[in-house]
């Protein structure tokens, strides 16, 4: 009897302590608003991150693989392409700079994002987003192949501007695969002082698994208070730095991300 209740709570204490798998993308700190790039323009985005205070360990907080989060430095080109005015294609390229280590190759990513009714025909825009990712398995994931959807849900007052992109993931290989769809969210407030220079609000996080929420604790939420605007030659920029709330959250990140769709113009239009 007393064997079997120290098999229980040992079980048990392995249950409360298993890593958060939130949906928070490390390479990819951005709210998705409701315009798409535009039929036949070409856009690049550098996406940029830097942990400066996070977990020294395995597995936890931003990193989900072999390589601890503190003082990785994650870089992600991302390159669009408008199919129709209201539907884009992207594709990106994941590097990694760990700690103490060279460049590495992370991973790439597919999607499309589209969307739907007119302007201002709603009370709100709504659009969607379709990404398949893969991962290096397992030095910067623990699964290597994952399908990701995102509801984009965009509200406009004035110079104010608010942005949801509600996430839903699901693991199409590796252990986690049974686990279910996980929820997560990126939100952003912006409010339009300037052009070149405005200041905003963002915040992302997730809960983990619909059918089984981790425990509030291990779950990650940021906030980041942002700067955006536009630079001379029509070059976007958005940056800020990120605090964790929770103990599952890595202390620091720090964002920059640089888009180049008036630059490039519309080269194929």
């Amino acid at each position: 009897m007393i064997r079997s209740v120290a098999m229980l709570l040992a079980a048990a204490s392995l249950l409360l302590v298993r890593p958060a798998h939130a949906q928070v993308d490390p390479f990819e700190f951005e709210v998705y608003p409701y315009r798409t790039v535009g039929r036949g323009v070409v856009e690049l985005e550098s996406l940029n991150s830097y942990v400066p205070k996070g977990h020294t360990q395995e597995d936890a907080g931003l990193s989900s693989g072999e390589k601890a989060s503190d003082l990785m430095y994650r870089t992600a080109l991302e390159f669009t392409y408008g199919l129709t005015d209201k539907v884009e294609a992207a594709a990106y390229i994941n590097m990694a700079h760990p700690n103490g280590q060279s460049f590495q190759y992370a991973g790439s990513k597919y999607r499309l994002r589209g969307s739907l009714f007119e302007e201002g025909d709603l009370p709100v825009d709504l659009g969607w987003y379709l990404e398949l990712e893969w991962h290096k398995h397992p030095q910067f994931d623990g699964t290597e192949l994952e399908l990701e959807w995102k509801a984009i849900v965009e509200k406009d007052i004035g110079r104010l501007q608010i942005l949801l992109n509600p996430i839903f993931e699901k693991a199409l290989t590796g252990e986690d695969q049974s686990e279910g769809v996980e929820f997560g969210y990126a939100t952003g407030v912006y409010y339009d002082l300037w052009r070149r220079f405005s200041p905003g609000v963002e915040f992302y996080g997730g809960i983990g698994p619909v059918g089984d929420i981790e425990p509030g604790t291990e779950q990650q939420h940021y906030v980041f208070p942002v700067f955006r605007g536009l630079l001379p030659g029509g070059i976007e920029y958005n940056f800020g730095a990120g605090f964790g709330l929770t103990r599952g959250s890595d202390q620091v990140v720090t964002k920059v991300n640089l888009e180049f769709e008036r630059f490039i113009g519309a080269l194929f239009k």
